[in-house]
């Protein structure tokens, strides 16, 4: 299938460690490349064997048979699709069991700082596809077809998608020389840290992107250019790596967002077919970014076809739909999907005078095998109103022809709110259950975290709920219900729960060093002072792995701590817990 993809291994990550960027040069070969991207791929149509890999770069990136496979699927338009010029879109894969890249320092480090919904993929690849298509009489077929895929990571597709539009178009024209000048450029880039506003120079052009942060504000703009670099040529400067267009993406589907909405944060199984898979991958993410600053902790795939290698676990009829959102272009996934309860069909955007022509909510009994026309076919009841200021608003500024990112603005704002006004008395509750720090003594166990217990949430709704902060009406105690039973609760639940233990423990390290050691290691045994020396070396260790939010006089007292006990011991113990 693949002409030039290398039979070495996955390239070591791990090696990279915490060493200065110099040093990872040195170390590793593209290291800094593969802070960015896993590899790039070129697919091709063969006459023969159909979609065919063509090339990965680097040559030593090594994808297994089945990630091949996919990646040459899902990186050409369905035939139903019938894009011709160029387009772009994206894909979404799991990696292959025993194969993942090794997790190391560097992810570590990234995923520390960036926000939740923005953070490394440990199971999966994206694909970020720029495919062309034209008529071309010197070839058999009678069209050139081909695409350049990006695979990463990193959710970043505004990012990926600037990226191709400037190497693509240049690629099918001078494939290889092209290729490889853009990987060394990227080769050079610095690495993606959280809240920084990096320049990164690709085939003349300097790209100028803020990596967002988990303590950036969730409106946050762009700084403006840095003063001190006088960049020639000028920066182009994305607004966001990750952010699409919402109101150009939910056009179809405006009357119907808050519902969507419900969807979304229940982890509802969701199929969105769509004309192309530029027009299903954008819908798809732009649906998953709804729940945003919360993370979608369900399965989604922006394009899906028929020849995924998890096609028959997702449309199998045996067992209840999986919780994923699914992208896709063949009409024929109506038929094989029927069962699934939420289908949202969407046709070419077509306007209705001035606004967008809307789909319907229509009952899944009335969804036709071939012939299904535009509409969201679901028996599900939102159990909120609809914000119908909000609609006004959006429709009254395509009348007036308001800017479209206006509109956007509008929109994720409006998403935003909803999310937060659900979340915030949850998150009140949640702090509620931490021991207070007046209980946390140094020489005894950090008490437990209390049970979350969902009755007595619902109770403290009535006077903290999210009628403080919202003004939509209608059923917030059944959607918190339905919400406990989503994969959404059990992912903010279980990192809550993660954060909170780490925030205790660093408590309780944080009372150790203000203790007075000397005084407690008067009457303890050489048992008892050596089981403290191995907790205290436990916790530096987490805390040095950034897993402690602890302060670097803690660490440093800590330290002097543990080489105080051990001086107090005998040799022969020095010895062994100090080996030469």
């Amino acid at each position: 299938m693949d002409a030039l993809s290398g039979a070495g291994p996955r390239r070591a990550r791990c090696s990279l460690g915490a060493a200065s960027p110099g040093a990872r040069a040195a170390a590793a070969p593209w290291a800094r490349f593969s802070a960015w991207l896993e590899c790039v791929c070129v697919v091709t149509f063969d006459l023969e064997l159909g979609q065919a890999l063509e090339l990965v770069y680097p040559s030593d990136f090594r994808l297994t048979d089945k990630e091949k496979s996919s990646i040459c699927y899902l990186s050409f338009p369905d035939s139903h699709s019938g894009c011709l010029g160029d387009t772009q879109f994206s894909f979404r894969i799991r990696q292959c069991s025993g194969q993942r890249s090794p997790w190391h320092a560097e992810d570590r480090h990234y995923n520390s700082g960036a926000p939740m919904s923005l953070q490394r993929e440990p199971a999966h690849y994206f694909g970020y596809v720029y495919f062309r298509q034209v008529k071309d009489s010197s070839v058999q077929r009678g069209y050139f077809q081909k695409s350049l895929v990006l695979v990463s990571r990193l959710p970043f597709v505004r990012l990926f998608q600037a990226l191709l539009s400037l190497i693509a178009p240049e690629y099918f024209s001078k494939p290889a020389p092209c290729l490889e000048a853009v990987c060394s450029e990227i080769d050079e880039w610095p690495a993606p840290v959280p809240g920084q506003t990096l320049n990164l120079p690709v085939m003349g052009v300097v790209l100028q992107v803020h990596i967002p942060s988990r303590v950036d504000k969730p409106e946050y703009s762009p700084p403006k250019p840095c003063s001190h670099e006088n960049l020639l040529p000028a920066p182009v400067i994305l607004t966001s790596v990750h952010e699409l267009d919402l109101f150009r993406c939910f056009q179809p589907v405006l009357t119907h967002v808050q519902t969507l909405w419900e969807l979304m944060l229940l982890g509802e199984p969701l199929v969105v077919l769509a004309p192309s898979p530029a027009m299903s991958s954008e819908l798809v993410l732009a649906l998953i970014s709804c729940l945003q600053p919360l993370k979608f902790c369900c399965d989604y795939r922006p394009y899906f076809t028929i020849h995924d290698s998890e096609f028959k676990e997702f449309t199998t009829r045996t067992q209840a739909p999986p919780n994923v959102v699914l992208g896709v272009t063949n009409p024929f996934f109506i038929k094989t999907l029927q069962h699934w309860p939420h289908i949202l069909r969407v046709g070419e955007p077509k306007m209705a005078g001035d606004l967008p022509k809307q789909v319907k909510l229509k009952k899944p009994s009335r969804l036709k095998t071939l012939d299904t026309k535009p509409g969201l076919y679901t028996a599900y009841s939102a159990h909120l109103h609809r914000d119908k200021a909000l609609l006004k608003r959006l429709l009254k500024g395509l009348q007036k022809k308001k800017p479209w990112d206006t509109q956007t603005a509008l929109l994720r704002r409006h998403l935003l709110e909803l999310t937060q006004s659900f979340i915030i008395p949850l998150e009140h509750y949640m702090a509620s259950l931490m021991p207070l720090q007046k209980n946390i003594t140094a020489w005894k166990t950090p008490p437990q975290i209390r049970p979350f217990r969902q009755d007595d949430f619902l109770r403290s709704l009535e006077h903290a709920g999210p009628q403080l902060t919202c003004v939509l009406k209608g059923d917030w105690l059944g959607l918190y219900r339905r919400f406990f039973k989503s994969p959404h609760f059990d992912g903010w639940y279980r990192q809550r729960h993660k954060e909170m233990a780490q925030k205790l423990e660093a408590l309780h390290l944080e009372a150790i060093c203000e203790a007075n050691i000397e005084t407690w290691m008067k009457d303890k045994s050489e048992v008892e002072v050596v089981d403290l020396v191995l907790k205290l070396r436990e916790k530096l260790v987490q805390a040095q792995g950034r897993q402690l939010p602890v302060k670097e006089a803690t660490l440093q007292r800590a330290q002097l701590y543990i080489e105080t006990v051990i001086g107090s011991l005998p040799k022969d113990l020095q010895a062994v817990l100090c080996p030469p």
